[in-house]
């Protein structure tokens, strides 16, 4: 019993972690309108990025957050002028295939510039844990339950308490319409994609921590996991998204309790077959985007 609560806590830790994918992925769809095959790229900067901020500056996880947000968010505005504003009116295929060679580029120049080895990211987070009864809970998996907690109240905050939030959820909903009453909807697009490319490198820094390794080809990985994550919250839902990535991280360690480990990926890529069998439209049961 101890054994599957404990899966169930990994679970819920490393669901976290997928749903701060599928956050920032599902807000990159719904305010840009266009899938991106970056964001597993993005994701694995988020990850250098802690691993030099700690090696070079500081351990300091506040400070280590701040480095990843803004790194993988100014990234996000070299996308968005590449792969994005100048085909907004383009066939959707082009700026698709822009981001496939874009995220080809980011990998080989990463493992250029840092190498191709697995590296090991110094420790930031105590490597204690509390108990619960017979059950202990890291510090590791806490800290990253409250990131992703504290990350989706100020982005719920933002969205439904500012001027720009109530922007970028208009233009989520209809851009034409938005444009006639005085929207910049270009200005808009940008700044969803920085904070879209923000939250998954803040991701990718959570993944780097919880697992302490990573490397510069993680991101076809972890692109699929933010990408099943989304698909299972209707693309362009954030919240049911979240519980896309929640469900997928669940599943996989529950999974593993009856099978082998080496049927993790399968057991999660088989339920988001399941689910979109029954729910052709994932989990988001009503209409609606960015709620």
């Amino acid at each position: 019993m101890n054994y599957f609560i404990e899966q169930l806590i990994n679970g819920i830790s490393q669901g976290a972690i997928y749903a701060l994918f599928a956050i920032g992925f599902a807000l990159i769809v719904g305010v840009v309108g266009l899938s991106s095959f970056t964001h597993g790229e993005v994701i694995m900067i988020g990850a250098f990025a802690v691993y030099y901020c700690t090696t070079l500056v500081s351990s300091n996880l506040f400070l280590n957050i701040m480095v990843c947000f803004f790194i993988t968010g100014l990234l996000g505005v070299v996308i968005h002028k590449i792969c994005y504003e100048r085909f907004f009116d383009a066939p959707h295929y082009i700026p698709l295939v822009c981001t496939i060679g874009f995220s080809m580029l980011i990998k080989n120049l990463a493992q250029i510039a840092f190498g191709s080895e697995t590296k090991a990211v110094p420790q930031v987070i105590s490597p204690g844990f509390i108990e619960l009864g017979t059950v202990r809970v890291s510090y590791v998996q806490l800290t990253v339950l409250g990131v992703v907690i504290g990350l989706c109240v100020l982005l719920t905050l933002f969205l439904y308490r500012t001027k720009y939030g109530r922007i970028l959820r208009a233009v989520s909903q209809d851009k034409k319409a938005s444009a006639l009453v005085g929207i910049n909807v270009r200005q808009a697009t940008l700044l969803g994609n920085v904070i879209g490319c923000g939250i998954g490198g803040i991701g990718g820094m959570l993944y780097a921590l919880y697992y302490s390794t990573f490397s510069p080809t993680m991101g076809l990985g972890v692109a699929m996991k933010a990408f099943a994550s989304t698909v299972l919250g209707g693309m362009t839902d954030i919240t049911m998204s979240a519980v896309g990535g929640l469900s997928i991280g669940v599943l996989e360690n529950l999974g593993i309790t009856v099978f082998s480990s080496s049927f993790r990926d399968l057991i999660a890529y088989l339920f988001l077959i399941i689910v979109l069998l029954i729910l052709p439209n994932g989990l988001k049961l009503r209409g609606g985007k960015n709620r």
